[in-house]
């Protein structure tokens, strides 16, 4: 169970801040001037080394999206010019690919960020550059969107596994229908139907909670609350669920912390979204109470679940089910161990669940329970500070990587495992360098006065 530390406050992370980002510029420089883009997009690091290995090209917004993240916080021009130039160049086909789920991932991190710094003014206005972001922006969502099913109690947007597939990782992707709904754009279907992109955003994020989350009410004999299923599985016939499944966790009954850590941060930043809205967005979408009520459920127990089973430092291991965990005596009441002998941890998910756990925090606070939001607020902190540090922050200037001791798939065998030892350790992967980007962004920008930072903030 992560151990809190009240005391703990973002000032206190400054200077840990300020180090990150000098060694964050230099990973980015090191990655562009080494890496050969022409076998693929960099997915993660092998004794060091970016390479790449995977089903889709789903990393290559991370990598571009980190150079922007990072002139947000250091005004480094050549950062910039080089997020802005290979989103020009490289990401086009990412906007029209019918074939992924991962629309929120490529592009809110590359034209979304683009398009917010524009809104901030902290890259100069431009008609012709904003209308650029816009269209991309516009056209992905819709793309996202149009890979749909329906099922007895709405839809969700399926996986690229084909139509009877819904990823709780998927979550993070309703960015992109959001966007493009308030940019105004709809998705027209046969004969010019007109379908609403919050509409089918919102009918995702309540199948991905009704689905992808448990609650303790005995949906099967491994019910506990606050767990996630990786997949969760459907007749595309009829729309009826079937059962749980996994990718890249233990088993369909155990959780995956990586996909946990996506619906503690998707849940978060779209409960945010939601109480900014207008009322107006909610005409074609319910219930705008409702809809929070089951966001902030889904938001808490899976953040309180992700509490309660990582280790003390709040690192997690890679599957609370994995069977080497038996091995490891009291390993949740002590800091993680990356270099044991039985099971990897997963810094990835640990970058990306402590941006849910800070946002849930912040959202309490900001809603009268300042209690729980402080409980909150300090787990993400606590998560952060662990990050900012070694073993998990990369020094050495030869690694390619910035988050060290992260994991790609496990069960595919496709992590690199050192000589000697039996499980993988000491690689990167580009989802977890840009989001400890991103979370330290989100902390730099509160530290700094700045504009808070969401993906919505400059929209209107």
């Amino acid at each position: 169970m992560i151990k809190l530390n009240p005391a703990l406050t973002i000032e206190d992370l400054r200077m840990k801040l300020s180090r990150f980002w000098e060694l964050s510029a230099a990973k980015i420089d090191r990655i562009d001037k080494e890496y050969d883009e022409s076998k693929g997009s960099p997915v993660f690091t092998v004794n060091g080394k970016y390479t790449t290995r995977g089903w889709t090209e789903w990393t290559q917004g991370f990598q571009y999206g980190s150079a922007i993240l990072q002139f947000d916080v250091t005004g480094g021009k050549e950062f910039l010019e080089y997020g802005r130039q290979k989103t020009v160049s490289a990401m086009a086909s990412h906007v029209s690919n019918t074939s992924v789920h991962d629309h929120g991932f490529n592009n809110i991190s590359t034209y979304g960020n683009l398009l917010r710094l524009m809104g901030e003014g902290k890259i100069p206005f431009n008609e012709w550059e904003k209308n650029f972001y816009e269209l991309a922006l516009k056209v992905s969502g819709a793309v996202q969107a149009a890979r749909w099913t329906a099922t007895k109690s709405g839809g969700f947007i399926y996986s690229f596994n084909g139509p009877h597939s819904l990823f709780v990782d998927t979550i993070r992707s309703c960015r992109s229908l959001i966007v493009s709904h308030m940019l105004g754009h709809v998705l027209k279907g046969e004969g010019d139907a007109r379908i609403s992109l919050l509409g089918r955003a919102m009918e995702h994020l309540r199948s991905t909670a009704m689905y992808s989350v448990y609650y303790g009410e005995s949906r099967d004999s491994y019910d506990t609350c606050g767990r996630t299923a990786h997949e969760s599985v459907f007749n595309v016939n009829d729309g009826s669920y079937r059962c749980p499944s996994t990718q890249q966790g233990y088993s369909a009954f155990s959780t995956w912390t990586r996909g946990l850590a996506w619906a503690m941060c998707g849940f978060a930043e779209e409960l945010e979204w939601i109480s900014s809205a207008g009322e107006g967005y909610f005409t074609e979408a319910g219930d705008r109470e409702a809809l929070a009520a089951i966001l902030l459920r889904a938001a808490k127990v899976t953040c309180d679940f992700y509490i309660a089973s990582s280790p003390s430092d709040g690192v997690p291991y890679w599957d609370t089910g994995a069977p080497g965990l038996r091995n490891i005596p009291d390993c949740l009441s002590k800091p993680s161990d990356p270099f044991n002998s039985f099971e990897p941890v997963d810094s990835s998910a640990a970058a990306i669940g402590a941006q849910g756990l800070l946002r849930l925090g912040r959202y309490l606070a900001g809603n009268g329970d300042e209690d729980e939001g402080k409980s909150y607020w300090h787990s993400g902190l606590a998560v952060v500070s662990t990050l900012l540090d070694e073993p998990y922050l990369s020094t050495k200037p030869d690694h390619q990587g910035l988050l060290l001791h992260s994991v790609y798939h496990r069960p595919n065998g496709w992590d690199h495992i050192p000589e000697g030892s039996r499980i993988p350790y000491g690689e990167s992967c580009m989802w977890g360098d840009y989001h400890i980007r991103e979370v330290c962004l989100y902390l730099q920008r509160i530290l700094n006065n700045e504009k808070y930072y969401t993906f919505f903030s400059t929209i209107r």
